[in-house]
């Protein structure tokens, strides 16, 4: 057995079991991948895939046991070079951090601003995606860091920790009826045309909601993914805007209003997250800690490691 044939069997996982994409992960020919996994079947005496003549179905039930020990082997070796790395280079290497376009535009700046400041040789990578995607990333080792409001909290391979939160709101240029309306309600809202993120966003889905249970469905004239791109046709008069209260800067958006909403819309919380299990580098403590200042390295660190002292 040998470290290869361990890094395949992950591989396989992950890609579906299709063996030209683990063989493309792995730098490597696709024949080369089968006669690792061949001899390693060999010389265990069992079957780990499940097969129909020469493509892979799955895992067979050794194959399941063995997995979970695979993924330990694995991140243990990575962690020992984290570890090494801590002591011979504090202060350098990277960082990869997984989160949303809205957490990377809106959240993230000044967070990234004094972390560059501290360890200017750290290479920082803000890898932009969805929060199931950020889930994956964090499992197969990609990334150090998750952000992300959904999708964080309830998997049991990761710790999460609460970092802002945060609602939408709907913004209107300035001078639109809504800013002199006393007593703003839902239902003066869905008067007008509507722009807001597209059918399949998360935020979209949340926003929905809210005018389904008051009952209401809205004229929703335009959708986009980004914020920026939302505020743009809202100013331009085209329908009032809703987006995360955090994308709306007053200096930035001087051509805009935010309305205040603030008992229409749910509390949202951005999470935090990080693989149970994983060793930090003191610099991605420190990261967390500009983020979420009321936690300490030591709760980070034992949700990391609950059941073991501290590599």
């Amino acid at each position: 057995m040998n470290f290869q044939q361990l890094r395949i069997l992950h591989e396989a996982v992950r890609h579906n079991f299709n063996l030209t994409e683990v063989a493309n992960a792995l730098y490597t020919a696709q024949s080369g991948v089968s006669k690792h996994i061949k001899d390693l079947e060999d010389e265990l005496g069992v079957e780990l895939f499940m097969r129909r003549g020469k493509r892979l179905l799955g895992l067979t039930e050794p194959g399941k046991e063995l997995m979970p020990m695979v993924e330990r082997i694995l991140l243990d070796t990575q962690n020992i070079k984290h570890l090494s790395e801590q002591f011979a280079r504090q202060d350098e290497g990277r960082l990869a951090i997984a989160t949303t376009h809205t957490q990377a535009r809106y959240a993230l700046p000044s967070v990234v601003t004094r972390f560059r400041q501290t360890f200017p040789k750290v290479y920082l990578e803000l890898h932009e995606c969805g929060p199931r995607e950020i889930v994956a990333q964090l499992r197969a080792g990609q990334v150090d860091i998750g952000i992300a409001t959904e999708a964080l909290a309830d998997e049991e391979d990761l710790v999460s920790f609460p970092y802002y939160q945060w609602r939408h709101a709907p913004i209107v240029p300035v001078g639109h009826p809504l800013t002199g309306v006393e007593h703003l309600t839902l239902k003066a809202i869905a008067d007008y045309p509507i722009i807001t993120y597209y059918p399949g966003n998360t935020a979209r889905a949340r926003i929905d909601a809210v005018f389904e249970r008051a009952g209401l469905m809205p004229d929703v004239v335009m959708s986009a993914l980004d914020a920026d791109v939302i505020k743009t046709y809202v100013e331009l008069g085209l329908g009032v805007g809703i987006v995360a209260a955090m994308a709306y800067d007053p200096v930035r958006d001087s051509g805009l209003c935010l309305l205040d909403t603030s008992d229409m819309f749910e509390v949202n919380t951005a999470r935090l997250a990080l693989r149970r299990g994983h060793y930090l580098r003191d610099y991605a403590v420190r990261f967390i800690l500009e983020c979420a200042p009321a936690l300490t390295a030591e709760q980070i660190k034992g949700a990391v490691f609950p059941k073991a002292s501290l590599p």
